[in-house]
């Protein structure tokens, strides 16, 4: 039985992680599968993902083959029982939709045929310029429901619940994310005939009258009105539009579950996954949480998994995966955990160009976040390259291939094509050997979190329709752009994990907000946000809470109309916008407690008349007020609205006075350095540290002001990242402390990765450990020291023998 409980993945009473490689065996023969499952093992990995490509295995509809009769590629049930022989779990995906760089991203081409219809039109009565089509198209549904009956009928007797390794069902692949990338809606004439429904079971009739100048009910001047909305409503088509979809996803994904289950698709996880990094960041990540949050959150057995394409990571970009997966559990049921389903890994040559070069650290840095932040399943994709077979009849398509990235595919994976390794397998194999050596642990421990929490608003990122020709919609995109993330995320959440905050985030606009759960939050803020929410941040601050508040100051709702409910709650008033230009340099000056700090020069400045609160920045030339503190009811706010350029130790400051303290913190001058702590309940506990830097730093790390590791300095060689282990005990051995990684247990030894110049390794007093050339024993009241006499930059591993 697998279950989804306390944020685990729970496989017959034992919790698990499960570190997946993507294989897909459609592209390459049958006699080199077992190759790349051995790859797999030496990777260190304990299961296997794939695609199944409804594309290539029902090319004419009616024929569909998933045992290889037509070509021997397609044994998806022969591949299935040899990753069963090699003892490897088994994540399925399936579709309908797979993208994986697969012509019409994997649906055959006779769904467009003889379906034409689900073909979507979209602004303008333009068709649209990616592949998608309407989810929710009777006749697209019949042809989905037909495929997978003859898919799951096929995996049928290897299904967890029948005895088999299947773990996982993956229901579609980045729903929403073609229409998003292409600005275009899929207003089909069933859509919009959905979409008219939905509005009428939302709205009373006479609120829907207000918001839509036109008839809902008469077909054709609603379709008109939709496809090129009037300046007078749309802002309230927007916001319709986005919460619409999101029902309809989650429709669309609930049907999905529905044929999996009525073909014996029982008691495993459906999963979901999330589409949106690009530029190697993560700012648009959240778009895809907010269109699809609400279909992994409508019933049990469902989990979420992001998709990873962040290349390096370093000080530029390791707050965005931090905030992700804090955005995801935001949204999450109490018992989802974090899992990712597209996790980035190889070389970054995706071109075949030798360009986009990663750090061999790359995977294994953003595998140890991902951990460290509870994610219970991390699938590498792409694991393994392979081929793309041609077409029995030509399609005269340029190169009559079943994907259009050439004969080769999975340049940049980490196992090449050809089954060769690339220089970024030996780190990324390091890296998930040492995660699973203590999986039995780390599969049941939680991030520990100090007294602050990271505001996210799904619909601060609802924002993929917009219509061109709309003035509105483009003014309330563009302001929601510029201060969603890059201000917040670069500025405030960069700045807490370099002062050693250790933090999640909360939902803020579905979520009760309360200070008992959350004393403190950094709100990322922008010109528009919801009445609602606006005074549930009064009501925050009221009751005890404090708001770290960057960004805008609202003066309107999310369609656009004066709503000032917070800004009154501050006492403060709105005067207006600066920026900076060719001849005008913006600076700012502290005032108050925040002074004395080198002016600064700043981009951006909204300015107040204030009353009541306390001044902290100003800007010079007018000593006009863009940053002060207010105090309302038991609680108060900070806010800070105008671009302040790495003031770190202002935010720490400023979290201190509203009530949080970091309780982990490290003396290394020159940040660089992300550190978090995880425990299970008996206070098992791992110290996370990753250096994001290409240089080594030695530092003392303090928890509550007591020095860490009997007060050893510890160094942390270059881009590298570690595991610590406190009070962890196997059987009747306790570590107290560890200045090296665990990587194997067994029943008379423990082996750790050294990475010390001198490693101590502290066990409880009163175990017996067999002398070595390789240590030295040190005796003391309640600990035995195991003092290494290897140097980790010349020899990284060492065994400790029990008696």
């Amino acid at each position: 039985m697998i279950e989804i409980k306390d944020k685990q993945i729970v496989i017959d009473g034992k919790p698990e992680l499960i570190m997946a490689g993507e294989i897909h065996y459609f592209r390459l023969p049958p006699s080199e599968w077992q190759d790349r499952l051995d790859k797999l093992k030496l990777a260190g990995c304990n299961a296997v993902s794939t695609y199944v490509p409804w594309l290539i295995h029902e090319p004419t509809e009616g024929k569909i083959d998933l045992i290889g009769k037509t070509r021997p590629e397609l044994d998806l049930k022969g591949f299935i029982e040899l990753c069963e022989k090699n003892d490897f779990y088994f994540f399925l995906r399936p579709g309908p939709f797979i993208m994986a760089e697969m012509k019409n991203e994997g649906l055959p081409f006779w769904i467009y045929e003889k379906y034409p219809e689900v073909i979507p039109t979209g602004w303008n009565k333009k068709t649209a310029t990616t592949k998608t089509i309407d989810y929710l198209a009777p006749r697209f549904l019949n042809a989905a429901k037909k495929w997978y009956k003859a898919v799951v009928e096929t995996v049928t007797p290897h299904l967890h619940q029948n005895g088999g390794k299947i773990i996982a069902f993956q229901l579609d692949n980045e729903i929403g994310m073609l229409s998003w990338v292409s600005n275009t809606p899929d207003l089909t004439e069933n859509v919009l005939m959905d979409f008219a429904a939905w509005l009428e079971k939302e709205y009373k009739p006479e609120v829907l009258s207000e918001r839509y100048p036109f008839d809902l009910r008469e077909m054709q001047a609603r379709n008109n009105a939709i496809r090129s909305p009037k300046e007078s409503y749309a802002p309230q088509l927007m916001k319709d539009l986005g919460y619409y979809m999101r029902n309809r996803f989650a429709r669309y994904v609930a049907t999905l579950r529905g044929y999996a289950e009525e073909y014996g698709v029982k008691n495993i996880p459906f999963v979901v996954n999330i589409h949106g990094t690009g530029g190697l960041r993560g700012f648009t990540f959240p778009i895809g949480i907010s269109q699809l949050y609400e279909s992994y959150t409508q019933g049990p057995g469902y989990l979420s998994g992001s998709d990873i394409y962040f290349g390096d990571l370093e000080m530029n970009n390791f707050q965005d995966l931090y905030l992700i997966n804090g955005f995801m559990d935001s949204v999450h049921l109490p018992d989802q955990p974090l899992t990712s389903v597209e996790f980035n890994c190889g070389d970054g040559n995706f071109g075949n160009t030798y360009g986009g070069r990663y750090d061999p650290s790359a995977a294994d840095l953003k595998a140890r976040m991902c951990i460290a932040q509870g994610n219970r399943m991390i699938n590498y994709y792409l694991f393994t390259g392979g081929y793309n077979f041609r077409w029995d009849v030509p399609l005269n398509d340029g190169n009559d291939r079943i994907a259009f990235t050439g004969e080769r595919h999975g340049f940049a994976a980490p196992v090449s094509p050809e089954g060769e390794l690339n220089y970024t397998f030996p780190r990324m194999a390091r890296g998930i050997r040492t995660i699973m050596a203590v999986a039995e642990k780390a599969a049941a421990m939680d991030e520990e979190r100090d007294d602050v929490k990271f505001a996210f608003i799904p619909d601060y990122y609802m924002t993929e329709y917009r219509y061109a020709k709309s003035e509105k919609m483009a003014a309330i995109t563009a302001n929601l752009e510029a201060n969603r993330a890059s201000g917040s995320w670069e500025m405030m959440a960069r700045g807490m994990l370099l002062s050693g905050y250790r933090f999640g985030a909360t939902d803020i606009q579905n979520r009760p907000l309360s200070p008992k759960e959350t004393p403190v939050l950094a709100l990322p803020s922008a010109r528009y946000m919801s009445a609602n929410i606006q005074l549930k941040l009064v009501e925050y601050m009221e009751t005890g809470g404090g708001v770290l508040l960057y960004g805008e100051v609202p003066q309107y709702d999310m369609e656009g109309k004066d709503c000032t409910i917070l800004a009154d709650a501050f006492g403060v008033k709105h005067k207006g916008i600066l920026r900076d230009s060719g001849e005008f340099y913006l600076s700012l000056y502290a005032d108050g407690w925040a002074a004395p700090r080198p002016e600064i020069r700043s981009y951006f400045a909204q300015v107040f008349d204030v009353d009541k609160t306390t001044p902290l920045f100003r800007v010079y030339g007018t000593d006009e007020v863009c940053g002060f503190q207010t105090s309302n009811g038991k609680g108060g706010a900070i806010v800070i609205a105008g671009a302040l350029p790495g003031d770190f130790q202002f935010i720490k400051e400023a979290l201190e006075r509203l009530g949080a303290k970091a309780k982990l913190t490290h003396d290394f001058k020159d940040h660089g350095i992300f550190m978090t702590s995880t425990a299970n309940k008996e206070g098992e506990r791992f110290i996370h540290l990753l250096n994001l830097d290409g240089f080594d730093k030695s530092f003392h790390i303090c928890e509550q002001g007591t020095v860490l590791f009997g007060g050893k300095e510890i160094t942390l060689q270059c881009k590298e990242g570690v595991m610590l282990p406190f009070n962890m005990a196997f059987g009747n051995r306790k570590i107290v402390w560890s200045t090296a990684e665990i990587i194997a247990i067994k029943e008379d030894s423990i082996e750790f990765r050294l990475t010390q110049n001198q490693d101590v390794i502290a066990f409880k007093a009163g175990v017996g450990i067999k002398p070595s050339e390789n240590y030295e024993l040190k005796f003391e009241e309640t600990l035995v020291k195991v003092i290494s006499k290897n140097h980790s930059k010349v020899n990284d591993q060492l065994i400790v023998h029990f008696a």
